[in-house]
């Protein structure tokens, strides 16, 4: 977060590499995060977290923890909680959102080498954390179900861009000339299409109407003018739609 406001675990470095007092923002404390999520899952409502730093994806699950505990059951795992963004989390609680049953809203467009990381971010968060941003990969091989999404207007609406990104670690065309970020944390084709798809309908309580290509869900579909998983990953940012169907009918032909 190149604002140096998103809740970290360790303070932010200053310009010389050195520890400084800054652990970012939590806007709630954590006995007040508590009592909201729970009014919120009494109300029958999903909750959605804004979680960029590790203290705040923290701060969010053991939230979420509390009121599993206070109410018992599934009554939170059901309503699917969400913890978006997640550019950071501690390796520690990687395994909590499997288990809390809560969502990992992912934005792989911004998991690239750009200059808000090179310039804002890098420096101020050092390279050992900076390896671990956007820890996709950590978290799918933790079992914590992803929805893929994009934050626009913040960055682009095109999920192709984002998948690429997921898969690459890199922006599409020339400017993945500048290095992956975190290339560990990569996703396979396969996977960053499934959070773009069924994680994303899940995260909606949708995944019994869309989401997947079977009988009886929704037809409503995206063909591209190639096969992405015929071509090197590379090449994933260049596909384009060629058809989009809804309900099973065309609404858009190239």
């Amino acid at each position: 977060d190149g604002s140096l406001t998103a809740a970290v675990l360790e303070p932010y470095l200053d310009a010389s590499g050195a520890p400084t007092a800054n652990r970012g923002l939590s806007f709630f404390g954590a006995e007040e995060v508590v009592e909201i999520v729970d009014a919120i899952t009494r109300a029958g409502f999903q909750t959605h977290f804004h979680a960029l730093g590790d203290r705040a994806v923290r701060e969010a699950l053991d939230a979420v923890e509390a009121v599993a505990r206070r109410l018992g059951g599934d009554a939170i795992a059901r309503l699917r909680p969400i913890l978006s963004h997640i550019q950071l989390v501690d390796p520690a609680d990687m395994g909590r959102f499997a288990a809390l049953g809560a969502v990992a809203s992912a934005q792989p467009y911004w998991a690239v080498m750009d200059a808000v990381q090179t310039d804002l971010t890098l420096p101020f968060i050092g390279p050992g954390r900076g390896a671990l941003q956007y820890p996709f990969g950590d978290l799918w091989r933790a079992g914590a179900r992803l929805a893929g999404g994009s934050d626009w207007p913040v960055s682009t609406p095109d999920p192709i861009q984002g998948v690429h990104t997921a898969v690459n670690r890199s922006l599409p065309g020339p400017a993945g000339a500048a290095g992956r970020l975190g290339p560990a944390q990569a996703l396979t084709l396969a996977q960053a299409l499934t959070a773009y798809t069924l994680g994303s309908a899940f995260a909606n309580h949708r995944e019994d109407e869309s989401g997947a290509l079977e009988v009886g869900l929704a037809g409503d579909l995206a063909v591209l003018d190639r096969d992405p998983f015929a071509a090197p990953p590379e090449s994933i940012g260049q596909a384009r739609v060629a058809m989009t169907l809804i309900d099973g009918r065309v609404v858009h032909q190239l």
